[in-house]
């Protein structure tokens, strides 16, 4: 069986407020070419000027991907023709760029492994090409966005270390928990916010490139196809062409674009409008000390805790949900009881809803309070499900809840007992079953004694008077 070699160059707009050469707004959804100025739409005499808040946001991906920064950088025209290219060339970084030489770590059910980074660089965003519109109604053209011009972009260049699809689905997640953990992407690959090209080549023969990939999923078919293909094609004793091919979503196939005389087939130069960038140890101090958590350091502390493996994963690598936990913890220290309550009964409205955390009516201090009412036994469990459906449903406290339901738990010995005494009344048969040995009963005895409570007797003194009772007959 032949092996996949693959790398990945994922292209990742930031959240900046403005371009990154301009001060036009970066706003996804604004009207076609709303956004715009004459250094996004390259009129003549416009100069550009770097935004510096969009550089250190480069720095934080560099440093938590354990890259090398550069005390000196770049910036390079990288030239070709196309109508979503104003300018006739990209202002990116070609031989210079700010960081080079670092890792991700990446794990899959057959493998923990160390995938390399050979350079995280800066540059500028395209316009949007659509086509297919009709603007009159008997043509049908290509229209451009400029909107998305200019905005800030940042290339990693992974290693060609990736040796399977699942490999590369694994290497993504992490990038996107990371870049989402950091704040400065949202990572969303329907709003194009993240990207990927894929390379891909069998035996470290002849390579194909599939361009502009945006979910996490196709990457995976498309690399799953292209193995395929290429296995095919060398069986047969066909070469493999280097080329540009895309992934079709609706067949699930990669098919041809362009061939590639050359693996680097645009021509560069340095860009005589921005000066070299001379970045100081200072300036990176700077940006470090500002570093979050990141989600692989998060992971095994919610392990640490007691947290299964998957479930410090969900919440580590969804910053919200991360920053909920968080601050709940502070609050209530019982990790694994937070997590219990957030993976399920938080987790089942969220879904619901299509929503996140941020955008429900449930604060950390709000679910705190009601997990302090299930330890301390004020509640059971089971109503305390009923308590947070309402606290969800309305915004109101868990103390509110319970006390204008009358939920709180039963902790009188004798009323309970009563209940256990009609219980057993009422099931003599079941009682003579169990006096012949089928112990199972008794948690019968326990659920039923527990419905005439309506839920509400506290379970530890319900079962110690169930087995009382049992045990006088």
């Amino acid at each position: 069986m032949r092996s996949p070699t693959i790398g990945l160059e994922v292209h990742v707009q930031l959240n900046t407020a403005s371009k990154m050469f301009c001060g036009c707004s970066v706003e996804f959804g604004a009207g076609p070419n709303s956004r715009v100025c004459p250094v996004c739409l390259a009129l003549p005499g416009a100069l550009p000027v770097l935004n510096r808040r969009a550089v250190e946001s480069a720095f934080a991906v560099a440093l938590a991907l354990h890259c090398q920064i550069q005390p000196f950088s770049q910036f390079h025209r990288k030239n070709y023709f196309y109508p979503d290219l104003p300018k006739g060339y990209q202002i990116s970084q070609y031989d210079v760029p700010f960081s080079r030489n670092g890792y991700l770590m990446v794990e899959t059910e057959q493998s923990h492994r160390r995938i390399g980074i050979i350079r995280v660089h800066m540059e500028e965003d395209t316009a949007k090409m659509m086509h297919g519109r009709s603007i009159t109604e008997h043509a049908v053209t290509s229209l451009v966005d400029f909107n998305r011009s200019g905005v800030p972009l940042l290339e990693i260049v992974s290693a060609p270390d990736i040796t399977s699809a699942e490999e590369a689905s694994a290497y993504l997640t992490e990038l996107r928990a990371i870049l989402r953990t950091l704040g400065i992407s949202s990572g969303n690959m329907e709003e194009g916010a993240l990207r990927c090209d894929v390379n891909i080549s069998l035996d470290a023969g002849t390579r194909a490139e599939i361009k502009n990939i945006n979910s996490f999923r196709f990457v995976r078919k498309a690399l799953e196809y292209e193995i395929e293909r290429q296995n095919a094609l060398l069986d047969r004793g066909e070469p493999v062409v280097q080329e540009t091919r895309h992934f079709k979503e609706s067949s699930g196939i990669t098919v041809s674009g362009r061939t590639k005389e050359e693996a680097e087939d645009y021509r560069y130069f340095p860009e005589p409008d921005l000066v070299p960038l001379e970045i100081t140890p200072e300036w990176i101090d700077t940006v470090r000390q500002r570093l979050p958590e990141l989600p692989e350091e998060r992971r095994r502390r919610l392990h640490e805790m007691g947290l299964f493996p998957a479930e410090a994963a969900t919440i580590a690598n969804a910053p919200e949900l991360a920053r909920f936990f968080d601050r709940t913890l502070s609050v209530f220290p019982h990790g694994k009881e937070i997590a219990n309550w957030l993976l399920s009964e938080v987790s089942k409205t969220l879904n619901a809803r299509n929503c996140t955390i941020d955008e429900i009516p449930l604060r950390p201090e709000g679910l705190a309070e009601l997990l302090q009412l299930v330890h301390r036994g004020t509640i059971s469990s089971k109503i305390g499900k009923t308590v947070i459906a309402e606290m969800l449903a309305t915004g109101k406290s868990a103390g509110e809840v319970v006390h204008e339901k009358a939920l709180g738990q039963i902790l009188d010995p004798e009323t309970i007992r009563g209940w256990v005494q009609e219980t057993l009344a009422q099931n003599p048969k079941e009682q003579e079953a169990y006096r012949l040995g089928k112990d199972a009963l008794f948690g019968f005895f326990v659920g039923q004694a527990m419905k005439r409570s309506g839920g509400k007797a506290n379970p530890e003194l319900l079962n110690r008077i169930v087995k009382e009772e049992l045990e006088k007959q």
